[in-house]
């Protein structure tokens, strides 16, 4: 089992950037393929981008695609999410997840652990 730890979300101002970590302990987070997930406020969850358990492949939103970039680093179990040139519908609850079958799509019941969520508000 793991524990999921967002943070690093906050208030910016469109085209700012932001660096989203996302902190694992328990079982170590090499073992997982993780990835980042957004709701907004009245929307459904969305995937924004995940990465495998080596960092040697990663898939993007098409939102995202060319803004974010996702990383990790497992000796400090933590996954990032660069986030550049951000958006007002950008704005959303950032999770952070993970997922033990190798599976690094994009539907989020495929994920088995969750964060709780770390704010990103982007004002115009």
């Amino acid at each position: 089992q793991v524990q999921l730890v967002e943070s690093g979300g906050g208030l910016v101002q469109a085209g700012d950037s932001l660096r989203l970590s996302c902190a694992a302990s328990g079982r170590t987070s090499s073992s997982y393929t993780m990835g980042w997930f957004r709701q907004a406020p009245g929307q459904e969850r969305e995937f924004v981008a995940s990465i495998t358990r080596t960092g040697s492949s990663s898939n993007y939103a098409a939102s995202v695609k060319g803004r974010f970039t996702i990383s990790r680093d497992n000796a400090k179990n933590t996954v990032y999410l660069q986030m550049n040139s951000l958006k007002p519908e950008d704005t959303a609850v950032y999770y952070c997840a993970a997922n033990s079958d190798g599976y690094v799509g994009f539907q989020p019941r495929r994920y088995i652990y969750w964060g709780q969520g770390t704010q990103v508000t982007v004002s115009s």
